[in-house]
C-alpha cells in the first residue's frame, strides 16, 4: 500500500527526505492553500505535515477520512485542533527538542548584541557615522543574568551564560534549590530574579499566569538599569508597560524577537533607541527546520506503518473496554491535578496516585497521566497532555508514582493525589456520587464536599467566631457573590479551611483585602 502524504507549509527539503525516500510513500508538497482547497483536497491523503502557517481546524478533520497522522514540524500545537484530531482518532505529532539550540543561540546573541549596543552602532556606521562615544556598552563577566522559566531552552541558556562567566540566578514553578545547584545556577523566588538581575530573559509559555509576567509591578522591583530579554513568546512583556519604564530609565534596554502583535503595527516601543528587535527569528537557523522537519517525517513513516510515535501529542495508550470504564474519572482525576498545583506553594518533587474501590481492578495509568497534565497545566499550557505529562513531569525532576489500595474510606471508588514538596505534603481526595456527579471529599486533614467547578476560594484561617461573616461581608462589598460554601476544622478554636464557589474571580485588590482580615492566614484563588 502507497501511503499519501501532504506537506502543506514550507518544510526543508533535506529535513522530508526520510519521507520522500520511503519506498511505500507518495509526498505531494502543495504551500499555497486555501482553507477551502485544503478541505477539498484532504480526504486524499493518509497524513498531513504543517508548520504554523495551516490551521487544521474541526472542519478539516471532520473531512479528512483517511488522515492517520498530523505532524507539526514545531514545538507548538495551537494551530491544531487537538480534540477534534483525537475525536477521529488521528495521532499528532510534534518536535519538542529540534529547536531548542537555535532558540537558545539566539537569546544569547541578542543578549550580547545588547550589552554591546551593536545594531545601534552597525545603524550609525552604515550611515556613515563615526561615534564611538555614543555605544559604550558594558561587560558579561561577573553580571547577573535572571531567567524566568529554566525549561528546555531557559537550561540551554543558563548553560551558555556560564561560558560568558555570568552569574545566573533562576525562576521556575517546579525548580527545586537540589537541581538549581546540580545545574549550577542560584535557586531564586521570581521576587529574587527581579531585584538581583542585571539582565532578564523569559522562557516561559504563554498562560493566563505567565501573561504580562514583566508588567508595571515587576518593573518597580527590578535594579535602576535593568536589561530585558525575550525571545520566547510575545504577551510575556507588557509592551506599554516597558515602553514606560524605559522612558522614565528605569529599564536601560531591551531585546526583543516576539511580540504581542505579529507581524507588528504598532511601532512605539520599537522606535525607541534601547529597543533592538528581530522579526521570531528563535527558531530560524537551517538546522533547526531540518531537525523539526527531520523528527516528525521519522515519526510519520513509524506511525504509517503501524509503528510507535517518538513525539506523541494525543495518541491513546488503553484498550478501548478499560477506556470506557476509566472515562467518567477523567474529568475527577484532571480537577484534582488542577487543585493540588494551586494549593502547593513550594516545588513539586513527588506525586502519589492512589486508586481504590474497582479502579483497584483496571488499568488507571491513563488517569495517572490526566492527574498530572491537570497539576502541570497552570504552568505549561496545551505544551502538556495526556501522553507526554508524566514524561514532562519527570523531567522537571518530579517523581510520579502510582498505588493501589482496598481502603476505600467509606465510598465505592475513590481517588486520592499526594504531593510533596522539600518541606511540606498536600492532600486531596476525589469521588462519583451516584447521582450527583465529580465531588472533592478531602483536602489535607479536611473533609469536604465540593463541586469542583467554576471559581473558588480557599480560606485557611483560625476558627472563631465572625470569620465566616467578615470574608462574606468582604467579598460582598467587592461585588462577589458566594454560591456555596464549605467549612472544615481540625478543632474547635484550631486551624480550619473555607472553600467558597463564587459567581465570578476576585480582583487582585480583593485577594489583598482578604488576606488582611482578622485571624486570615492563606487565601488561593482556584479556577477550575
Amino acid at each position: 500500500m502507497t501511503f499519501q502524504v501532504l506537506i502543506s507549509d514550507p518544510l526543508s527539503e533535506e529535513g522530508i527526505h526520510p519521507l520522500i525516500e520511503a519506498d511505500n510513500i507518495e509526498v505531494h508538497m502543495l504551500t499555497s492553500l486555501s482553507k477551502e482547497e485544503l478541505m477539498e483536497r484532504i480526504p486524499e491523503y493518509d497524513a498531513l505535515l504543517v508548520r504554523s502557517q495551516t490551521k487544521v481546524t474541526k472542519d478539516i478533520i471532520e473531512k479528512a477520512s483517511r488522515l492517520k497522522v498530523i505532524g507539526r514540524a514545531g514545538v507548538g500545537v495551537d494551530n491544531i485542533d487537538l480534540d477534534a484530531a483525537t475525536e477521529h482518532g488521528i495521532v499528532v505529532v510534534n518536535s519538542p527538542d529540534g529547536n531548542t539550540n537555535s532558540a537558545a543561540e539566539h537569546t544569547m546573541a541578542m543578549l550580547m548584541a545588547l550589552a554591546r549596543k551593536i545594531p545601534q552602532a552597525h545603524t550609525s556606521v552604515k550611515n556613515h557615522e563615526w561615534n564611538r562615544k555614543a555605544f559604550v556598552g558594558v561587560e558579561l563577566k561577573d553580571k547577573t543574568l535572571g531567567i524566568i522559566g529554566l525549561g528546555r531552552i531557559g537550561t540551554e541558556v543558563a548553560y551558555r551564560a556560564k561560558g560568558q562567566r555570568l552569574k545566573v540566578i533562576a525562576y521556575d514553578p517546579y525548580l527545586t534549590e537540589e537541581k538549581a545547584k546540580r545545574l549550577g545556577v542560584q535557586y531564586g523566588t521570581l521576587d529574587d530574579v527581579l531585584s538581583k538581575s542585571d539582565f532578564i530573559t523569559i522562557h516561559t509559555p504563554l498562560l493566563k499566569q505567565t501573561r504580562h509576567i514583566l508588567n508595571a509591578g515587576a518593573f518597580k522591583k527590578m535594579k535602576d538599569g535593568v536589561q530585558i530579554l525575550n525571545c520566547a513568546r510575545g504577551g510575556l512583556i507588557d509592551e506599554d508597560a516597558l515602553y514606560r519604564a524605559i522612558k522614565s530609565k528605569k529599564v536601560k534596554g531591551a531585546a526583543l524577537d516576539v511580540f504581542e502583535e505579529e507581524p507588528v503595527k504598532n511601532f512605539k516601543l520599537l522606535d525607541l533607541p534601547e529597543v533592538i528587535a528581530t522579526p521570531h527569528l528563535g527558531a530560524s537557523t537551517v538546522e533547526a527546520q531540518e531537525n523539526v522537519a527531520v523528527d516528525v517525517s521519522h515519526d510519520v513513516i513509524n506511525i504509517l506503518n503501524g509503528g510507535l510515535p517518538q513525539n506523541p501529542v494525543n495518541m491513546p495508550s488503553v484498550s478501548g473496554e478499560v477506556m470506557e470504564k476509566i472515562e467518567p474519572y477523567f474529568n475527577l482525576s484532571e480537577k484534582l491535578g488542577k487543585f493540588v498545583a494551586r494549593i502547593t506553594k513550594e516545588p513539586i518533587e513527588e506525586v502519589t496516585l492512589i486508586f481504590s474501590g474497582s479502579l483497584t481492578e483496571l488499568d488507571v495509568s491513563p488517569l495517572v497521566r490526566n492527574a498530572v497534565k491537570g497539576m502541570l497545566k497552570p504552568y505549561l499550557g496545551e505544551n502538556v497532555n495526556d501522553v507526554n505529562a508524566t514524561f514532562l513531569a519527570n523531567r522537571k525532576g518530579i517523581t510520579i508514582n502510582e498505588s493501589k489500595t482496598s481502603q476505600t474510606k467509606g465510598f465505592t471508588n475513590l481517588i486520592t493525589m499526594e504531593v510533596r514538596t522539600k518541606t511540606t505534603v498536600n492532600t486531596v481526595a476525589g469521588t462519583l456520587l451516584n447521582g450527583l456527579g465529580t465531588r472533592i471529599v478531602k483536602i489535607d486533614n479536611y473533609s469536604v464536599d465540593v463541586v469542583p467547578v467554576g471559581h473558588l476560594l480557599l480560606i485557611e484561617h483560625k476558627d472563631q467566631p465572625g470569620a465566616i461573616g467578615r470574608v462574606g461581608s468582604l467579598l460582598g462589598q467587592h461585588d462577589v457573590n458566594i454560591a456555596t460554601m464549605q467549612v472544615g476544622r481540625s478543632n474547635v478554636g484550631g486551624d480550619a479551611i473555607m472553600i467558597l464557589t463564587i459567581d465570578k474571580p476576585a480582583d487582585d485588590q480583593c485577594m489583598e483585602d482578604l488576606k488582611k482580615v482578622t485571624d486570615i492566614k492563606h487565601v488561593t484563588a482556584i479556577e477550575l
